[in-house]
């Protein structure tokens, strides 16, 4: 409608209140087609990337296809040089050098690429009534009762005491089987029927079946775990000692599909937190030219359980790279820390209309309304959250709005209904001033999770702006 055709009220409605619109009103026939392009390669970065190693050895493989080297200490550096430095093959850290020196901080963009899943025991073969199982130890904050009957590979690497290691990959390629975690049948649950939710269960009953057949020519016990056994050795070469030094996960056997008839949304297993860790590194990749100051984008192990470890945030891993970087420029780092911005780019709980009574209606994140901003995360009265600044918050919008950014404003449920955590909170210790933002997700931490393609793109786009950011 013109603007000469509005009434006054309908002026004064526009210029005083906040009225968010979906995205898809406002999108323009070129984004659009960029977006359809953006999110068909999203879906190849998922569907190759089910581990935290297999994220990094598909980022590094995009990285040097777009001219970035490994980034060695005391290496000579200039304006628009790309590097990066791989951190124990489970993180990775890339940046785009800037015009403007370290000193004046850099423009950062951080998220994480490990995803709840189920890991196995040290000591994981087992047989019981002539059939074999693997145990698992859940990691990271997943609903134990969505991984059960669903098919389910395995990913990983076992590690031999000659230092060599063993990469696995079962249940993705054509014609490899699947695996499975067994259910009751409704016939004899009852019993279980009539427990809570989160007690159904136990996490001791997660046990993947991987065998029936028992081996030939054998009388003795655990005949199906040796004939398992005996076919890990054919194809790996390894025996059953060597896991105690694997790491071996099991994820869902579901490739990354577009969602409803429309092909709106994407249904995946990993968007948590892949969708933002595959915009920040698209966004940096993407960038062209030599930007403003120097762009860092940081894909960390280990926040499903805290960002704890080595590969994770809380790692000095990222400020050894951020220290040898500004070495080369003779700046001390906590000089530039004190002068960086960083988007904190992790997932955020889109409404369900179908679970109304957890959500607080008037703050909850869209499916279809752009990147969710979050001023804090944590958990009741804000505990473990960073809580940005209010002038960071007023600069965040004014980089996305001059870039055509697509965002909104979420909080992560109702308050005291429950909570959650980002990597924000470690970049903040480092006083680095960091503002959380990242797509709405349905089903969070679900083996099967779905978000929308203009939220994926505008995450995207976000991440780009902040790295052109001056």
């Amino acid at each position: 409608m013109d603007d000469t055709a509005k009434t006054p009220g309908q002026l004064r409605r526009e210029a005083l209140l906040y009225q968010p619109k979906n995205g898809y009103d406002r999108l323009s026939a070129q984004d659009e087609i960029a977006m359809h392009s953006y999110c068909e390669d999203y879906k190849k970065f998922l569907d190759l990337g089910k581990t935290e190693r297999e994220c990094v050895e598909t980022a590094v493989a995009l990285a040097k296809a777009r001219g970035f080297v490994p980034f060695v200490r005391g290496m000579a550096l200039k304006a628009g040089d790309k590097v990066y430095r791989v951190n124990r093959d489970k993180a990775v850290t890339l940046a785009v050098i800037g015009a403007a020196p370290l000193i004046q901080g850099a423009n950062i963009a951080a998220a994480h690429i490990d995803s709840p899943r189920l890991d196995l025991k040290p000591t994981p073969l087992y047989e019981e009534a002539e059939l074999a199982f693997f145990k698992t130890h859940y990691y990271g904050g997943l609903r134990k009762y969505q991984w059960v009957t669903i098919p389910l590979e395995l990913h990983g690497v076992v590690a031999l005491k000659d230092g060599s290691t063993v990469p696995v990959r079962v249940g993705n390629g054509a014609g490899d089987p699947v695996f499975t975690v067994d259910d009751l049948l409704p016939h004899l649950a009852s019993d279980q029927s009539k427990k809570p939710l989160g007690e159904a269960i136990p996490a001791e009953s997660l046990n993947l079946l991987v065998g029936s057949r028992p081996f030939k020519d054998d009388e003795g016990s655990d005949r199906v775990k040796l004939a398992v056994m005996e076919l890990l050795h054919e194809k790996y070469g390894i025996l059953e000692e060597d896991f105690i030094s694997a790491e071996l996960e099991v994820v869902p056997a579901f490739r990354a599909s577009d969602l409803g008839f429309d092909r709106s949304l994407i249904g995946a297993y990993g968007h948590d937190d892949r969708v933002c860790a595959y915009a920040c590194l698209a966004a940096l990749l993407e960038l062209e030219g030599v930007p403003a100051r120097t762009a860092v984008c940081m894909l960390a192990d280990k926040e499903e359980i805290g960002s704890e470890g080595v590969t994770g945030m809380q790692s000095a891993a990222f400020d050894t790279f951020m220290s040898d970087l500004c070495d080369g420029q003779q700046t001390a780092l906590k000089r530039c820390f004190e002068k960086s911005l960083c988007l904190s780019a992790d997932v955020t709980a889109a409404f369900d209309p179908n679970f109304t009574e957890v959500f607080d209606k008037r703050n909850a994140a869209r499916v279809n309304y752009g990147v969710g901003l979050c001023k804090y995360t944590g958990a009741r009265g804000k505990s473990g959250a960073s809580d940005a600044a209010a002038e960071l918050v007023a600069r965040v919008r004014r980089i996305l709005d001059d870039a055509g950014v697509v965002w909104q404003m979420a909080e992560l449920g109702k308050a005291d209904q429950g909570g959650g955590g980002t990597v924000a909170a470690y970049m903040a210790q480092r006083d680095i001033d960091v503002l959380d933002a990242g797509v709405p997700v349905l089903s969070m931490h679900a083996p099967f999770e779905t978000v929308g393609k203009l939220d994926c793109f505008m995450t995207y786009k976000a991440a780009k702006a902040v790295y052109q950011a001056k």
